[in-house]
């Protein structure tokens, strides 16, 4: 009998599953903290505990397979490693598309002449001596590159000849634009061959530390990693591609909803504890994205899951707002709870809190620690402010106001919180939740003492933004249920068949006319607003948050159970597909060409060119699947063809092909 081991690595948990494969059921569930920069700790913990809660041998497990949140919530809080750009062919005004500009964040680019027309055939000659010229000045903290070259889709020729001198003159991480996406739109491309090159240290290090672990249990299995649109996909495969991991955690809790309420029809949201993740299930599948993935401020050209995200969860920051009410905020940025913090370093939280509780520090100040992410020597590659503040932290976590001495180390050390090199703790949701004793798993006395505190703020009035501690606790809970309720309702309105173009999803969830039908306003006018769908609540934290949303929407809410680990039910329940595609172009009269792998070649015949291009995706997608470990491949192919009318005859423009290679994992036999 085999088993199946789903692990799901998210910002706050690790969570594993073992489902029993013959009679699709969960045998066994546990979790564990996400550890950081270890992560096979938190890894290990997890897998170790649901091993041994199901008490069946390591070598039973069949298949292994990873789901992770860790990719988004890095482009969400704009995390990652640092870049350079080689853009090629392109002007220097295409920079300011599509957001490459500002997802660049000050990173080196490198633009040298080269690229190729529509047809394929080249624009310019490639300048690698200008390349090798500028590759002396970018600095030794660059930790991958991404190479975009004008009609790489075309003709990926100078892109891969990038590559080569890259990896022969630096030994690093290589992204090529035309290997994430066949589309054109040069600069979206780009940009999302430079969040990929951000990625993939981290998402080594994920996979790292969970094959590590896997060996180390004597678990034989390959492991798999869930793509953005739910399908699985090989580690070594993941290690490339990493930016299509985004949306991974959230493609799997959409797979696990539906296994385990099997809802044909709802709204599936799933806090975690940086993001809220809302996707639309229709028929029992979620829609894919058309226009590729969005996460935070980027439009990607990933296919994935139709998923909103939004930079709200159990850990957000908590912001009081400007002006007289004294209002909250919360996120998009995660902070580690205060109660979780007191947990590792009880010394230092509850002193700095009994401090602040007897007067000698303000609210601001006592309630936020900076925590390094290092052990020993610091990280190389910092500047001068962001080592002074990082030089301080070599003994260990410190309260805010001894990490950084002046205002003008602030932007230092939001450098080194989205270079993941510390992270800081504050009050978050997840303390108000202790407090009011919905959750229990951390140091609860940390938490009262710390919005105790934070109540003694003043707002703009001069009033306290709450009565005491627990009264400033439920009114962040309420804040938490009223900024989830706007997220359902966007998403709502999104996916509704009505034509709301004119005002646009937002703006409806925030108008006074929704909040009258949900508070089934009664007057000259009367108005009454629900959800048409049922919600299906997904996290480890829905079940304290999720009642007040479903009753403010005048929604059924599904609340299943297991739904804490539906990341890694989903992760390890869906199947494998690789897919190959390639165009077919119009080159001329008579002439048409196949883009293939290898450059363009050209056929007279439009059937020979279509032929061609289908029987090479065809070999390369089987190639892939059979890597990846399928056995029986199920094959699929789409031909998009774009003619124009020309006097009543079909004139051929392009044809776009799709090979997808589907199967299930091999399962392993110990």
């Amino acid at each position: 009998m085999a088993y199946l081991l789903g692990v799901d690595t998210g910002g706050t948990y690790t969570d594993a599953v073992i489902i029993d494969d013959s009679q699709d059921r969960v045998i066994a569930s546990a979790k564990a903290l996400t550890t950081r920069p270890d992560l096979d700790r938190g890894i290990g913990a997890a897998v170790d505990a649901v091993l041994t809660q199901s008490g069946i041998p390591a070598a039973s497990i069949g298949v292994v397979s990873l789901s992770t949140t860790l990719a988004t919530n890095a482009l969400v809080e704009g995390q990652g490693g640092r870049v350079c750009l080689i853009f090629i062919g392109f002007e220097e005004s295409e920079l300011s598309r599509d957001g490459l500009s500002e997802a660049m964040k000050g990173d080196p680019v490198i633009r040298i002449a080269g690229g190729h027309h529509h047809s394929g055939a080249e624009a310019a000659a490639l300048d690698l001596t200008a390349l090798h010229a500028a590759l002396g000045q970018i600095g030794n903290d660059v930790t991958g590159f991404a190479v975009a070259a004008k009609f790489a889709t075309r003709n990926a020729a100078h892109e891969i000849a990038v590559r080569t001198l890259l990896r022969d003159e630096t030994g690093r991480p290589v992204t090529c634009s035309h290997e994430l996406s066949s589309a054109l739109g040069g600069p979206k491309r780009a940009l999302t061959a430079v969040l990929n090159a951000r990625l993939i240290g981290m998402i080594d290090r994920l996979i790292a530390g969970c094959e590590a672990h896997l060996t180390r249990r004597g678990i034989g299995a390959r492991l798999m990693v869930v793509r953005g649109d739910g399908a699985l996909v090989s580690a070594e495969l993941a290690r490339e591609k990493p930016i299509e991991t985004i949306l991974s955690g959230p493609a799997a809790s959409i797979a696990g909803a539906s296994w385990l309420t099997g809802e044909r029809d709802a709204l599936v949201s799933d806090i975690g504890g940086t993001t809220t993740d809302i996707c639309l299930l229709r028929d029992g599948r979620p829609a894919i994205d058309p226009q590729g993935a969005r996460v935070g401020p980027y439009r990607t050209m990933v296919e994935a899951v139709a998923m909103r995200t939004w930079g709200l969860g159990g850990d957000s920051e908590i912001h009081v707002q400007e002006g007289l009410g004294g209002g909250l905020r919360l996120g998009p940025k995660r902070l580690v709870p205060v109660s979780l913090a007191a947990r590792d370093f009880p010394a230092l939280v509850h002193a700095a809190l009994d401090r602040a509780l007897a007067g000698e520090s303000s609210p601001e100040e006592s309630v936020r620690f900076v925590l390094p992410l290092w052990q020993g020597t610091p990280p190389e590659g910092l500047d001068a402010r962001e080592a002074a503040v990082a030089a301080r932290l070599v003994n260990g976590p410190l309260r805010l106001n001894e990490a950084i001495r002046s205002r003008v180390e602030n932007p230092a050390l939001a450098r080194l919180v989205s270079r993941g090199v510390v992270m800081v703790a504050g009050v978050t949701p997840s303390d108000a939740a202790h407090v009011l004793g919905r959750l229990s798993s951390w140091d609860r006395e940390a938490a009262e003492k710390a919005l105790e505190i934070l109540s003694r703020r003043r707002s703009g009035s001069g009033e306290r933004i709450g009565r005491d501690g627990r009264h400033l606790a439920q009114r962040i809970i309420d804040q938490l249920t009223d900024q989830t309720v706007e997220c359902l309702l966007t998403a709502a309105f999104a996916e509704d068949d009505a034509d709301w173009a004119e005002v646009g999803p937002t703006a409806l969830a925030t108008h006074p006319l929704t909040r009258a039908g949900l508070n089934n306003h009664r007057g000259v006018i009367e108005t009454t607003l629900r959800l048409g769908v049922p919600v299906v609540g997904l996290g480890a934290s829905a079940p304290s948050y999720y009642g007040a949303v479903g009753e403010r929407l005048g929604a059924r809410m599904v609340l299943p159970e297991h739904a804490g680990v539906a990341n890694a039910i989903g992760a390890v329940v869906g199947q494998i597909a690789m897919r190959a595609r390639g165009t077919v172009t119009a080159q001329g009269p008579g002439v048409f060409a196949a883009h293939l792998p290898d450059g363009p070649v050209r056929f007279p015949d439009k059937e020979a060119a279509l032929a061609a291009l289908e029987s090479a995706l065809t070999a390369e997608a089987q190639e892939l699947a059979r890597r990846a470990g399928v056995e029986d491949i199920r094959l699929t192919t789409d031909r998009r063809v774009k003619e124009v009318d020309i006097e009543g005859s079909p004139m051929f423009i392009e044809a776009e092909i799709e090979v997808t290679a589907m199967g299930r994992p091999r399962i392993a036999v110990g």
